[in-house]
Parts: C-alpha cells; structure tokens; sequence
C-alpha cells in the first residue's frame, strides 16, 4: 500500500493511566501527519511515520479519516483520559491544520486531552481556542500541552539529543499554556547518547527537581533504540546502552514527589534493561508505581536480590564518558 493511502492511525490502544492520583481508562493515539519539521533528534525513529505531502486540504481529509476510524474502532464514552501523539508536534500547522487541529480536539470534548507540541508552536490564543473547544466543565484542566524538556541541562540536550531548544524556550512555552488555561506535562528523558549511567541518574534527578517548577505532571521516558536513527547506529556499533532499570529505580528512589514512567521495551536489549532475569518483575513495579505513587513499592524494588546489581554497582563506579558504555 502507498503511504499516502493509509486512513488509520499509526497506533491506537486502550490502557490504564494516573492522572492526580486516580487511575484512568486511557486511549493512546498515533496519528500519522505532515511530519516533524525539526526531525534532528538523535533518538526518535517517528520522523519516519508521516504522510508525504503536507498540503493542508490533504492532511485534513487523512486526519479526519483517521479519527472515524478511532470513532469506530472504539466506544469513546469508555475513556475519561485521551494522550494524542504525532510524529513531532501536533500544534504545528505544518502538520496538522489548525482547523483540523480544533476538529480532532472536538472529538473528544469532555475528556482530560492530553496532546504532545515542541513549545516554539505554543502560541496562547491557539492554546486557548483548543482548551475551550475541550472543555465542558466537567474537568478542572481539560487539556494539557506534553513537551519535551528532555532535560534542564542545555549541554546535554543540544549534544546528545539535538533538541534544537533551551530550557529558556521551554518555560516561555509552558508559561504562554498556563496563561491560555492548560496544564503542562513534562517530558524527560533518561539517558540519552553519551552520558555514562552515573551521569544520567544525576542527570533526571536534578532535571526532575527543577522541572516541576514549570510542570503540572512530569513522565520519565526512558530512551530506547528505535530503528535508523543515530542512536541505533551507536547501539549497533557498542557505543551505547539503554538505562539499567536498577538506574531507573534509583531516579524514582530520590524524588520526593511521584511521576509517572512507563518503561517501553523494557527487558530488552532495544530498552532498558538489567540481566534478563530480574527485568520483569523490575518493569512490572515500576508500571505499578506510575499507578499508585506507592513510594514504598520504589523501595521495596530496590531490595530485590540479583546477581546483575553488583555489575550496575561497578559501572557506576567506573564507567567514563571517554570510554563508555563498559556493557551491553
């Protein structure tokens, strides 16, 4: 099939999420668009799910296409909580039409809406057309703008993701969400190329810490290695390893305020990973305690005996970033 013939999501799926403190039945969505017009992060393989023309009347007709097909697919009165992705942001008019933009967001008025933007296209009058499109009256903050802090440190996020923003940037987007009436959620990402393990616990600790300055929730995205990007190719090459889940653990361990991480792929080599044996119950906590905010449960993690935490221990203690990573 030609690309362009494609009328349904790029992904679409039902689960469970907290949102302050309750859970959620969730619908996660992919929508396939115009495209990333930034496209330069070093980790991110969903540049490559976009529609190869951007004339704004052809993105509108797949685009609306798209969310009959969810309409079908899906009993829309059964989730209370809607996260919409795009490949880059769903606020650029390059890749979905503001008009369509206000069309997709009609679709699940009433709900929490949570959509996914870079802050260069958070412009306050747009923010709050959506925001009232959304609401209904029956949610405190119907609609929250996700963004991509990454980290609070512009070193990192220029050399080992290549955002292409500054921490500058991304509280001038969230202050323009709060004035139009959205809630911010923050994105952060653990260990991106080039850190050793010691560098990105420090890392989110501190970022986390500082972030919820400018968040109303913030999610710890762990990096995986997504196909033809630069990250795999280091993978690839053994330059780099996705973040022990003993690392992970560790994050959550010293923040005093719980947030949310869904640890995708984890157990695997593409993910974050331990040894193999003690992954499962590691991922299958973690998810748990993005649920409930049991801080305890964090602990308790972190008591688990395996063979794999003594090797964690010595890359903490002796992986350089000159040399790094000491294990696949």
């Amino acid at each position: 099939m030609v690309f362009e013939e494609y009328e349904k999501p790029a992904a679409c799926w039902a689960g469970i999420d907290s949102y302050k403190g309750q859970e959620r039945k969730c619908l996660t969505i992919i929508l396939r668009s115009g495209g990333c017009t930034w496209g330069s992060c070093l980790m991110c393989g969903y540049t490559h799910v976009r529609y190869g023309n951007r004339d704004p009347a052809f993105l509108d007709r797949k685009i609306r296409a798209q969310i009959s097909w969810i309409k079908r697919e899906f009993n829309l009165d059964d989730y209370s909580l809607v996260k919409i992705f795009t490949s880059g942001s769903f606020l650029d008019p390059q890749e979905v039409p503001p008009d369509t933009q206000q069309e997709v967001i009609r679709a699940f008025r009433g709900k929490v809406v949570i959509l996914e933007t870079r802050p260069e296209y958070v412009e306050e009058e747009r923010v709050s057309i959506l925001r009232e499109t959304a609401d209904t009256g029956m949610e405190e903050i119907p609609l929250y703008l996700a963004m991509g802090l990454e980290t609070t440190h512009d070193f990192i996020r220029e050399k080992s993701i290549r955002k292409g923003l500054t921490t500058s940037d991304f509280i001038g987007g969230a202050e323009r969400a709060h004035r139009a009436g959205a809630g911010v959620k923050t994105y952060l990402l653990m260990k991106p190329p080039f850190l050793t393990e010691q560098e990105a616990i420090q890392d989110m600790i501190t970022s986390a810490q500082e972030a919820w300055r400018w968040s109303d929730l913030i999610s710890l995205n762990l990096c995986t290695v997504q196909s033809s990007t630069p990250v795999e190719w280091l993978w690839r090459n053994g330059a780099y390893r996705p973040p022990y889940l003993w690392s992970v653990l560790s994050v959550l361990s010293a923040l005093d305020r719980p947030i949310s991480c869904d640890p995708v792929g984890g157990g695997t080599p593409r993910g974050p990973h331990n040894c193999g044996a003690c992954d499962p119950e590691l991922v299958d906590g973690i998810r748990t305690y993005s649920l409930t905010g049991d801080h305890s449960l964090i602990d308790a993690l972190l008591q688990v005996k395996c063979g794999c935490k003594e090797e964690w221990r010595y890359v903490l203690e002796n992986e350089m970033s000159y040399s790094l990573p000491l294990t696949r």
